[in-house]
């Protein structure tokens, strides 16, 4: 995707700063309440001691997620883009405030008919995740760059979010009766606001934005069918429809096919990037890698240095001179990230916890960096229809690779009794 700037005052420019910042702001709605669900993993383990809820939870939330946003990528042209977002976020606002109400219906009771009420919402997540993503990372797609590495640091930011609320919580409530829980309950509150404020703003300061008007019409002019409920809301015709309809020359587009094929090293790049992440995070560092000196606080700790690494790598690529743009220079690094399992392995079993925390800094910083790498080079070239299709096809890989990554994350139990 390539626009000229023309001035100060061009439509291209005007809201580029707030639209960056909603679009941060949203990359971490899209995500908050999923990584709230992870990050109070400590409570669920103490919850449900015999049923591996980390593990479980990503494996029923995933299904969902993949299977859902498969099907919207393959009618994307004829969805509306707008009411997927609204669903997603507003789906991710109930499931949050239905895990505060089923907490305080059960007084903190595990059980098993309380774990499939957790497992439901968090298949809700999973629904909510499927509209969301999907529809955001193609719409942000025919955008300016800058605005889709914002969506996915936001995305990123989620996690440092929740883990830095984590450690706070932790260390206020820890030895209080029912500190876990108070956690547990604080953090899907801030959830339940902050899905709310997303619900706002895409609805109501989104659409509005000079720069985002901009470029919907633009992609309506090329024969964009997917930014038509946004141009209305934005107060713009959509006349653009009736020109598409009538010149055969503007329906003209490669198909989901196609796109796919034009860019199936970016499509299995950013599949295997989080077939590797997830096969180690969060399952393995939260359950596999031994007793150390930092006691209940190790996993937490890894987990909060991934996120925060994942987000460093998330800006780095905004640095010309250090992004990368080689397409077979990505294959390589994405390929080289492998050498990262057996390190794991070794370190788990032989090393102590600052080299452990170091692997988990390197996975998360080249998670980060290589998603906005692939994410942000793989649609430019192609007009706004196309480029959404290729968003919906990219995040239907990288939900293959977290699906897959979550199934290969059960091997490392092999020869753990379970």
């Amino acid at each position: 995707m390539s626009i000229e700037i023309a001035g100060a005052q061009a439509p291209q420019v005007q809201g580029k700063f707030l639209g960056r910042l909603i679009c941060w702001i949203l990359g971490n709605g899209s995500l908050i309440a999923w990584n709230s669900m992870l990050t109070i993993e400590d409570y669920y383990i103490a919850l449900f001691p015999d049923y591996h809820p980390t593990r479980v939870l990503t494996l029923v939330y995933q299904p969902f997620a993949l299977g859902l946003t498969c099907i919207m990528a393959c009618y994307e042209a004829k969805m509306n883009t707008r009411q997927r977002n609204l669903a997603g976020f507003s789906l991710f606002f109930i499931g949050s405030l239905a895990l505060i109400i089923l907490d305080v219906a059960t007084k903190g009771q595990g059980g098993l008919g309380v774990f499939v009420g957790v497992c439901i919402i968090s298949a809700i997540f999973g629904i909510a995740d499927a509209n969301c993503e999907g529809a955001l990372v193609g719409d942000l797609s025919l955008m300016c760059p800058e605005f889709i590495q914002s969506f996915l640091a936001g995305m990123a930011a989620s996690g440092v979010l929740t883990s830095a609320l984590r450690l706070v919580t932790k260390a206020a409530f820890e030895g209080k009766k029912d500190g876990l829980r108070i956690g547990a309950i604080l953090f899907f509150s801030i959830t339940c606001l902050f899905e709310l404020v997303c619900l706002l703003l895409y609805t109501f300061v989104f659409p509005k934005l000079p720069i985002v008007k901009y470029y919907r019409s633009k992609a309506a002019a090329e024969g964009s069918k997917t930014v038509a409920g946004d141009l209305v809301a934005a107060g713009l015709s959509t006349e653009h429809q009736g020109q598409v309809e009538e010149d055969p020359q503007l329906q003209k587009r490669l198909s989901t096919k196609e796109l796919l094929m034009e860019n199936i090293d970016y499509a299995l790049n950013i599949y295997l990037i989080y077939v590797l992440t997830l096969s180690i995070f969060p399952g393995f560092l939260s359950e596999d890698t031994g007793s150390h000196s930092l006691g209940t606080w190790y996993a937490l700790v890894l987990i909060a240095m991934y996120n925060v690494c994942d987000i460093i790598g998330r800006y780095l690529p905004l640095i010309d001179c250090i992004k990368l743009t080689s397409r077979r220079g990505m294959t390589a690094a994405t390929l080289a990230r492998f050498l990262l399992v057996p390190a794991f392995y070794f370190t788990a079993k032989y090393g102590d916890q600052g080299y452990m925390i170091f692997l988990t800094s390197f996975l998360g910083l080249t998670n980060g960096y290589l998603t906005v790498c692939v994410m942000t080079e793989a649609p430019r070239g192609y007009k706004g229809p196309e480029q959404n299709a290729l968003g919906n096809v990219l995040v239907v890989c990288l939900l293959g690779g977290i699906f897959s990554g979550v199934v290969l994350d059960w091997l490392w139990l092999i020869g753990k009794g379970w």
